[in-house]
């Protein structure tokens, strides 16, 4: 496979989502927020995936939009997770940063995909 930064992150996101999942029920007994997150932080990289083959430019901006949109879903569940207790700002700091980044990439592609830039 093709080296593509915005599928290479959001899967080793998602894989990090998958074992925050399991810690927060596991330890913390949290079922309803780690439900929520693990399907707004795994969606990221399966969105962005599909973008890879999407039909038109149109397309790829509507699925890659759809995983900036999981990817800020993410980050309001970290917030809820941290605000309300559960788990410390410091032991999801490096997992919310990580999601920032995705953000921050995914809106230079969908901006410069819109001005008539390259897809990939």
């Amino acid at each position: 496979m093709e080296d593509n930064v915005i599928l290479d992150k959001s899967k080793a996101f998602a894989v990090r989502i998958i074992k925050f999942y399991k810690y927060l029920c596991e330890e913390k007994k949290e079922f309803v927020l780690a439900k929520q997150i693990l399907r707004s932080g795994t969606s990221i990289g399966a969105n962005a995936r599909e973008s890879k083959n999407a039909q038109s430019k149109a397309d790829f901006i509507h699925k890659l939009s759809i995983s900036l949109k999981e990817a800020d879903e993410t980050a309001y569940w970290l917030e809820l997770l941290t605000e309300s207790g559960i788990v410390q700002k410091e032991q999801v700091h490096d997992l919310y940063e990580a999601n920032i980044e995705l953000i921050k990439i995914m809106t230079a592609i969908i901006k410069t995909s819109k001005k008539g830039g390259k897809n990939n």
